[in-house]
């Protein structure tokens, strides 16, 4: 079993900058891959992006390169989003949910994922 709690959501004026967490209790936290992914009203569930197990692989949506940095610490079982230059397009409800898969290529189907947290809401404002 893996718990996924995230935080950080909250609302933001177009053009500002959040940072979401989540944290990762149960299984060995460090050698799992852990990815993000957002849902906005009335659509489906999309992928933001993914870190593996050691950082050392990253993929981004391409609609949040150079916005949206994924980074961990698996000293503190924490996965972080820091989301910059928001526009109110961003507003979503965002999951961190983790993954057993270690290829890149697979990270973007929310199936290879095993658990989900609850999501928090975020909201940008025009």
């Amino acid at each position: 079993q893996v718990q996924l709690v995230e935080s950080g959501g909250g609302l933001v004026q177009a053009g500002g900058s959040l940072r979401l967490s989540c944290a990762a209790s149960g299984r060995t936290f460090r050698v799992y891959a852990m990815g993000w992914f957002r849902q906005a009203p009335g659509k489906e569930r999309e992928f933001v992006a993914a870190v593996s197990w050691n950082g050392g692989s990253i993929s981004y949506a391409d609609s949040m390169k150079g916005r949206f940095t994924i980074s961990r610490d698996n000293a503190k079982n924490t996965v972080y989003l820091q989301m910059n230059s928001m526009p109110p397009e961003d507003t979503a409800v965002y999951y961190c949910a983790w993954t057993p898969s270690q290829s890149a290529t697979a990270w973007r189907a929310p199936k290879v994922y095993g658990y989900w947290g609850k999501g928090t809401l975020v909201t940008v404002s025009s």
